[in-house]
């Protein structure tokens, strides 16, 4: 088993993604070489979750330029005259940039990690241009970027890991229980995680009895990968329907164990692909109505986002736009093939659904703000002032 989603490696240059597709039955990592590829493994989500999207946006065009300067530096002759003229004019090689950006942009539209990333190396190529850098020099300058962004990002899960662990500790229970949704954890970042994140940090601190995660149709990165990390760390946990949630706040923790219903669950925490100014929230679809349940409920609920996931550009959620993926993802379904009551290594896709139904496939929803109890960033929780019902995440951010 393997939690790394990304493998970089600067000299000789290489990147490597593994493919979640195929996890958990599979272990496979992909060569990325070109900006194409990049656009792709994210396209098809091979590679998700906000933070590791915008970071392999980065990294599949810094490896693009970076082999393409090592065959110019070892074999100029094996390279097209277009490759040439970019590697020889900084003024060439920023349109490349310019244009290589705005394809890696159209691959997920809701999560601003990606158009962020955008801006940062933008804004690297323009001042390399200001500087009068050579091509090989805003080359390296992008890279150092990427790799900086990566670094950042795990430093940041950890801070967010001790934030949200110790706001949930100060308002409940030393003993807890809690539910997440989706997959926030190291396969979605740098490592480490988000959400999942605070959770590895309850787990270390000996303060959670039990953890329990949704399934999270229609592509079920709860039941594939959730599982899979929470498994890899040997933290107590049970898989649950999404359907399934308010039945368990309502009856307490099940325990699997003692067959008895259990502890109370004090927090659901979750993940964020893009956050308003206001505090409305763009997660995976499903995250809604988890919110609304924990207020009914009197539970807590956490939404753990680093600051790289506040859009402040964006007043409130129906500002944010939602992406909406093929219907396949709703009426077929993936995982290894069982004959005969016996597991086969060998994964299959199968029609749960009737060819011809009409399918609705959004693949975020938005939680108003006022469903959230705090936002957890790597730089301290952020609540909502007393009787408002918006938080005011610029004042937050800026100060």
């Amino acid at each position: 088993m393997s939690l790394k989603a990304i493998v970089y490696v600067r000299n000789p240059p290489s990147l490597e993604i593994l493919n979640q597709l195929l996890l958990p039955h599979e272990t496979v990592y992909e060569s990325i070489t070109t900006v194409q590829q990049g656009y792709e493994q994210i396209n098809q989500m091979k590679v998700r979750g906000a933070p590791a999207i915008g970071i392999v946006a980065a990294l599949s065009l810094v490896i693009d330029l970076q082999l393409k300067l090592q065959t110019f530096i070892n074999n100029p002759n094996a390279l097209d005259s277009e490759t040439l003229n970019i590697l020889n004019s900084p003024l060439l090689l920023a349109t490349f940039v310019r244009n290589s950006l705005d394809r890696l942009n159209q691959s997920r539209p809701t999560a601003v990690n990606l158009f962020r990333t955008s801006d940062i190396l933008w804004d690297v190529t323009n001042s390399g241009i200001k500087k009068n850098f050579d091509s090989k020099q805003i080359i390296e300058s992008l890279a150092d970027t990427a790799e900086q962004m990566m670094l950042n990002d795990l430093k940041d899960n950890n801070n967010i890991g001790k934030y949200g662990a110790d706001f949930i500790l100060k308002n409940s229970d030393k003993k807890i229980c809690v539910v997440t949704h989706c997959n926030t954890g190291s396969l979605a970042t740098s490592g480490y995680g988000t959400a999942l994140g605070i959770i590895r940090h309850l787990h270390a601190q000996e303060n959670l009895l039990h953890a329990y995660y949704t399934e999270t149709r229609p592509y079920n990165q709860g039941s594939r990968l959730t599982s899979y990390e929470l498994l890899h760390d040997k933290i107590p946990s049970t898989l649950i329907c999404d359907s399934m949630v308010s039945a368990l706040l309502s009856s307490h923790a099940f325990n699997s164990s003692s067959n008895k219903v259990g502890h109370k669950i004090t927090a659901i925490i979750v993940g964020a692909d893009r956050v308003a100014k206001n505090g409305d929230t763009a997660n995976k679809i499903g995250t809604y109505q988890l919110a609304i349940t924990a207020r009914y409920h009197n539970v807590m609920f956490i939404v753990a986002s680093p600051s790289t996931s506040i859009d402040l550009n964006i007043q409130n959620g129906r500002d944010i736009v939602i992406e909406e993926r093929n219907e396949d993802e709703v009426v077929f379904i993936g995982g290894l093939l069982k004959q005969d009551g016996i597991e086969k290594n060998q994964i299959k896709k199968v029609r749960v659904s009737p060819e011809g139904v009409k399918v609705w496939n959004p693949s975020f929803d938005v939680t108003p703000a006022e469903l959230i109890t705090a936002i957890v960033t790597e730089k301290g929780v952020v609540e909502k002032e007393e009787g408002m019902k918006e938080f005011d995440l610029e004042k937050f951010l800026l100060g």
